[in-house]
């Protein structure tokens, strides 16, 4: 019975662990939650990015909690790492907006290292069923189209984070990278193989700060 447990833990889903971060924001708290599915070396915009675990360090859960629910899923063929996106609401509905967040499966756990998102002026709707899509298998990848940055090497608790980021899968199979301007303004992409190429799948354009 326990290997068939840890087996299904293993197969547990990115949509899954998205779902299940969702649920406990309304269970145990809005920030409580962040901070459970945190990988240590997550990082948040407030515009300016930040280490999740130290912005969120102390803060307080807002009264109702947002809700939020994921639309699109993509997944690197090894099933290790995950590109979520969806809608959220706040407020009865009042404020409404989109997410994206990449999560990464490590020891049977998913945790996520980028979350991010916006207020929209329409909502997006509500999916029933999740799209999920995952990176072929097929072919050897090429080099994606990231930013051409070399990522730092600088560790939480070891200085501020860089205006960028860049990541992929260890199969190579889907790539993403982000970057934040001195005004907030934010840049975030997914690519995913088709087997033959590189295809973005996810782009979010954030204006910057009104403040």
């Amino acid at each position: 019975m326990l290997s068939l447990l840890l087996l299904a833990a293993v197969q547990t889903s990115a949509v899954d662990a998205e779902r299940a971060f969702a649920r406990d924001a309304q269970r145990i708290g809005q920030w409580t939650a962040f901070r459970k599915y945190a990988d240590p070396d997550a990082v948040m915009f407030n515009p300016q990015v930040v280490w999740a675990h130290e912005f969120l360090a102390g803060r307080k859960n807002p009264p109702v909690p947002v809700r939020w629910w994921p639309a699109q899923s993509y997944v690197s063929c090894d099933g290790r790492i995950a590109v979520n996106t969806g809608p959220w609401v706040r407020d009865g509905g009042k404020t409404v907006g989109y997410f994206t967040t990449v999560w990464q499966r490590e020891r049977r756990r998913w945790l996520w290292v980028y979350d991010a998102g916006d207020t929209l002026k329409v909502a997006r709707p509500i999916p029933r069923r999740p799209f999920v899509r995952r990176a072929s298998c097929a072919g050897k990848p090429t080099r994606a189209p990231l930013l051409s940055l070399t990522p730092s090497s600088k560790r939480r608790g070891k200085g501020p984070p860089d205006d960028y980021g860049v990541g992929r899968s260890a199969d190579g199979t889907l790539a993403w990278d982000w970057k934040v301007d001195a005004k907030g303004a934010r840049q975030f992409r997914t690519f995913l193989w088709n087997g033959g190429r590189f295809e973005q799948v996810v782009h979010d354009s954030t204006a910057a700060s009104k403040g």
